[in-house]
């Protein structure tokens, strides 16, 4: 499935109209300079008097420029005069007192099921990127074990614990679960997790990452329904008919979409058959899930398993019953991370790209604050073809 493409509009200034710089003079260069010299001599440290007189422009068109609020209200050429004008000044603006008098933070929360997951890093550098760009920090917040219903590495039934305690259960809801950080953030990302768990938010706008598209809140997400067919595709390519889906446990939206879509694909085929285990996201509960397959009465010849540790797992129960990877079992994974590559023979798998979901969420965030609706966008994976598929023993001449 194609990706629903929008433009990162903070990464390039839209063309500026004409100048609505409040009070802004023209004074001449050597005016600015005199003046800039003069702070220099003085003592104290600079203000945004001092730099709209250097740059000839007024404080209000200071704070716009310095506060990034100055796109089509102020144009190129006196913004970059004005930050000129601070950089040889030495003024740095107040933060704090900005954000203090505006009632923002400036900050936005990341929430993410682990931080054990390695997945999960370039999602936070894309995020990080766009909000630095865009004056904006963020806070990284791993949801608790409890409530972690609709997201990588947590249990089936944590999307209910969490409504429990939204509704006053154990834990309190947000004010538990987060203490006073719904206080001092002005906008949330969630990845990989039902909608209703921000429930403890209200009126916080909130862009929700690889989560069900079908929700009230902006999304951004991967294309994992794309990428399971793309798997199919390949073994069916080899001759793969027997294909056994060593599923994530976890009731997440991700996770059903790539199930859906895998046993769809399946089902097509001439002869196809799919067989399912589930298994949490660790590599011994996939061996052990894995194993169930293999010692199956019509073992698969196949193992599509919903993540790259997962298939780690499956590597694992593969070789305690003496099966060689690929010759004997094809395995495939999802999501590329580094333990693709550092297993032996090396994971076929489906790279997703995580930076890019961290960074069209933070962009699509921005838009939100600044009261407008992005449109839903779905980022297509790669199949990374490598050493684990082959085709099956009884497919070779």
């Amino acid at each position: 499935m194609p990706a629903t493409s929008r433009p990162t509009s903070r990464d390039v200034p839209r063309a500026a109209g004409p100048s609505q710089e409040p009070g802004a003079s023209r004074a001449a260069g050597g005016a600015g300079s005199s003046r800039a010299a003069g702070v220099a001599r003085g003592a104290g440290r600079p203000t945004s008097r001092d730099v709209a007189q250097a740059a000839g422009v007024s404080q209000s068109t200071v704070s716009l420029v310095l506060g990034g609020k100055w796109r089509g209200r102020v144009s190129p050429a006196t913004a970059r005069g004005v930050r000129e004008a601070a950089e040889r000044l030495g003024y740095r603006l107040n933060v704090a007192a900005r954000n203090l008098r505006l009632g923002t933070t400036r900050t936005v929360m990341l929430i993410v099921p682990t931080l054990d997951n390695p997945f999960f890093g370039p999602v936070y550098t894309g995020v990080a990127r766009i909000a630095a760009r865009n004056g904006f920090g963020v806070v990284v917040y791993p949801w608790p074990e409890a409530a972690r219903g609709d997201g990588a590495g947590g249990s089936p039934d944590g999307g209910r614990e969490a409504a429990d305690a939204e509704r006053g259960g154990e834990g309190d809801g947000a004010n538990g679960l987060f203490g006073g950080a719904r206080e001092a953030v002005d906008g949330i990302l969630a990845m990989s997790m039902a909608e209703e768990a921000l429930r403890g938010f209200p009126g916080t706008p909130a862009v929700m990452l690889d989560s069900d598209p079908a929700g009230a809140a902006p999304t951004v997400v991967f294309d994992v329904a794309g990428g399971a067919r793309a798997i199919a595709a390949h073994l069916a390519a080899l001759g793969h008919r027997r294909i056994g889906h060593v599923a994530s446990a976890v009731d997440a939206w991700t996770f059903r979409a790539r199930g859906g879509a895998l046993a769809a694909s399946v089902e097509a085929l001439p002869g196809g058959t799919l067989v399912r285990t589930e298994t949490a996201i660790e590599a011994g509960a996939a061996r052990e899930a894995a194993g169930r397959l293999l010692d199956g009465p019509e073992p698969p010849t196949a193992l599509v398993c919903d993540d790259d540790l997962i298939a780690a797992g499956a590597y694992k129960a593969a070789r305690a019953r003496g099966l060689d990877v690929p010759r004997d079992l094809s395995v495939t994974g999802m999501d590329d991370v580094l333990l693709a590559t550092a297993l032996e023979p090396e994971l076929t798998t489906v790279g997703l790209p995580a930076e890019e979901l961290g960074a069209e969420g933070m962009a699509a965030l921005l838009a939100v604050l600044d009261g407008e609706r992005p449109p839903a966008c779905s980022l297509p994976g790669r199949l990374v073809v490598r050493g684990s598929t082959a085709p099956p023993r009884a497919a070779r001449p």
